[in-house]
């Protein structure tokens, strides 16, 4: 039996895990009341983490979006673990650092909220194209996501980044293998994607509400 489940465990796929994860996500919200909004940040953490654990799988290309992902995960991890009861709702770390003025700067967890979330909806979005558009090249999809999703929010700097890792991103097979299990036919991984998508959209629109009442959503990058 604990073999059997071992087995199960070890032919999930992020994708998989992902929609079990986010499937229990709970947002309790009070009527015209932000401040009283409790939306789980360890859920968001995880999802995070299994975004990494597919670049990782696609290899060195990407490792900019990684590094990014990574370092801001960090930081709400440490902010966290300062007094995870309080801080295991989002919504505190942003009240805390607008009180103490410090949520526009660079190494604010407030920052790196925004960008984590900014970073999931590209994943998200990313994810929706390669469902609908098998034929299209990898390329094309991932610049067809960033500007609607990353590029609005970037600066030259930032921009010109992309553009050099965008020379570099797999082949849709190559991609499509990392995140779907051996032998899994195309069928259930789009059913999968489109299952994710509609588990994380609703949750993403909730948190950007919350981060445009603190003041957050105009934040560029340089």
């Amino acid at each position: 039996m604990k073999r059997k489940r071992y087995e199960m465990e070890k032919k999930k796929t992020e994708l998989k895990t992902a929609i079990e994860e986010l499937s229990l996500f709970i947002i309790t919200k009070a009527e015209d009341n932000t401040e009283a909004t409790h939306i789980p940040l360890r859920p968001l953490l995880s999802f995070g983490n299994l975004i990494i654990q597919v670049l990782d799988k696609i290899g060195p290309t990407l490792a900019v979006l990684r590094q990014d992902i990574d370092q801001n995960i960090q930081r709400l991890e440490k902010v966290c673990e300062t007094d995870s009861c309080v801080y295991s709702n989002l919504v505190e770390i942003l009240k805390k650092e607008r009180k103490e003025g410090t949520s526009k700067i660079v190494a604010s967890c407030s920052r790196a909220l925004l960008w984590l979330t900014r970073t999931m909806d590209f994943t998200a979005g990313l994810l929706r194209l390669l469902s609908k558009e098998k034929s299209s090249k990898m390329e094309e999809i991932v610049e067809e996501c960033y500007m609607t999703t990353l590029k609005p929010h970037h600066g030259w700097i930032a921009s010109a980044a992309f553009k050099v890792c965008l020379k570099l991103v797999p082949d849709n097979k190559t991609f499509m293998d990392a995140i779907g299990a051996k032998e899994e036919s195309y069928e259930t991984l789009r059913e999968d994607i489109d299952t994710l998508s509609s588990l994380l959209t609703p949750i993403l629109k909730e948190i950007y509400f919350v981060l445009e009442q603190y003041g957050m959503n105009r934040l560029r990058s340089m």
